[in-house]
């Protein structure tokens, strides 16, 4: 559960990968994840149960389209540890330097790299490909991984100055990764480099949408996920509707 906080995170983790890992070892980890064969998923449909069937009809007909206070309100859910900093810490972070952390910033980053392993290693694509028709591509990739990277983010950010840390490269190891796929799937590199330079764009306006979503009700939240994941494009409602309780659940658990 995200509610034991970072320290599992970081036990857990640190006995996974060997402090002797170098970059090299790091991008051929991710690499490794691009290639390997797509088991033991998060599956859309099983984790939202009972929303639609196998034929997408719609099992409760009569649903109240709100149901954010079910699952996450602000004051309890997303409430950030508080954290004593002493006066010379703040001013080198003020100067843009990181401060001294709870945690081994080597265990926060091999901890970070996990956890953004997760995210793209156990997404079902696939589906979110079908059911978002979206087509199969690098950026239709992306805008699925950024919404489950972005879910994390809100979990790590709660954790105070170690967690923002985390944060700061688990986003670290995406950047790094769509390069990698960019270059596995021949993209030519100028190409990659602009395309990158509009993912960027896109990461940060889709944060920012849904940061805004999860702390409204779900109008405001389905709007970013129409805008974002969608394009602009859904025919059947129930598919947006899935998409937001699955997404509270989530960021609920």
């Amino acid at each position: 559960s995200c509610q034991s906080g970072v320290t599992q995170w970081i036990a857990a983790c640190s006995g996974l990968l060997q402090t002797t890992v170098v970059q090299g070892q790091r991008r051929r980890m991710l690499y490794g994840i691009f290639q390997r064969r797509k088991t033991g998923r998060f599956r859309l449909s099983s984790v939202c149960g009972g929303l639609t069937q196998v034929h997408g009809a719609v099992t409760q007909q009569n649903r109240s389209f709100y149901n954010t206070n079910k699952h996450l309100s602000a004051k309890d859910s997303l409430q950030t540890s508080e954290e004593k900093v002493g006066a010379f810490t703040r001013i080198i972070e003020a100067m843009g330097f990181t401060g001294p952390l709870k945690y081994s910033r080597w265990k926060i980053k091999v901890a970070a790299l996990r956890m953004y392993t997760c995210c793209v290693e156990k997404t079902d694509y696939e589906e979110f490909f079908n059911r978002c028709h979206m087509p199969d591509t690098l950026n239709s990739w992306f805008l699925v991984a950024q919404l489950h990277v972005w879910m994390c983010l809100v979990r790590m950010k709660q954790e105070g100055r170690a967690g923002k840390y985390m944060c700061r490269y688990i986003v670290h190891c995406m950047w790094e990764d769509v390069e990698q796929r960019g270059k596995v799937m021949g993209i030519n590199s100028a190409a990659l480099k602009e395309d990158m330079r509009s993912m960027v764009e896109n990461f940060y306006a889709a944060l920012f949408g849904y940061d805004e979503g999860i702390l409204s009700d779900d109008h405001v939240l389905a709007a970013a996920l129409w805008r974002n994941l969608f394009n602009r494009n859904c025919e059947d409602p129930r598919h947006l509707e899935l998409l937001v309780e699955y997404v509270r659940k989530q960021v609920h658990y």
